[in-house]
């Protein structure tokens, strides 16, 4: 099913992981790893909850939810160190990807991820869009993470396009509320996404 463009958008903004890319078991193995070596179990659909945001964001939402002490900064290193080993086996989300290929030239795009750019930059060029984008903004930039808009809102400036004629493709709860803060079309691609997660 093909994803539409809303009329009058001149901007196009996507999310990263479960959005241009099926990552998501890729990451969740990482969280799941993380926090087995530390004798921990990671309740089930706690990171589903948590999609889109930076790592060390999820482990300071994990510590007050569940009363632990996990070192942020050094457990969301470890995460994204492990998920870096499996990105190779990542794979378009071909609903997603198409829109990106049938505007490439057309419209201006971005990413704008809670990843850090190390995963980003490099799941991108596993999927074959490395050089898509006008900008790439991660949890590296100096940004506020999802549910904030600030993410979004920096991609429109690096794209030069009015946040109100931005649409913002997403998988996550956290961005798409992020994108109707920013005044963008949000759009779920998760309803244009079959059932094995990669596009019908």
């Amino acid at each position: 099913m093909e994803i539409p463009v809303a009329p009058g958008v001149k901007g196009l903004i996507f999310d990263c992981d479960g959005t241009l890319a099926d990552t998501m078991a890729i990451h969740i193995a990482a969280w799941c790893d993380s926090f087995a070596v530390r004798g921990i179990s990671c309740p089930a659909g706690f990171i589903h909850d948590v999609t889109g945001m930076p790592a060390e964001k999820i482990v300071e939402v994990f510590n007050r939810r569940y009363h632990h002490h996990l070192d942020a900064a050094a457990f969301a290193a470890e995460k994204n160190r492990r998920a870096r080993l499996r990105l190779p086996e990542a794979v378009p989300i071909a609903p997603v990807v198409d829109v990106v290929r049938r505007y490439r030239g057309i419209l201006p795009m971005a990413v704008a991820s809670g990843g850090t750019r190390e995963n980003v930059v490099l799941t991108l060029e596993v999927i074959g869009l490395a050089n898509f984008f006008e900008a790439v903004i991660t949890a590296d930039d100096p940004v506020h993470p999802k549910p904030d808009p600030g993410i979004f809102l920096e991609a429109a400036r690096r794209m030069h396009v009015d946040p109100s004629h931005c649409q913002v493709f997403e998988d996550g709860d956290a961005g798409l509320e992020a994108a109707r803060k920013a005044g963008m079309v949000a759009t779920d691609i998760r309803p244009f996404v079959g059932p094995d997660g990669r596009g019908n």
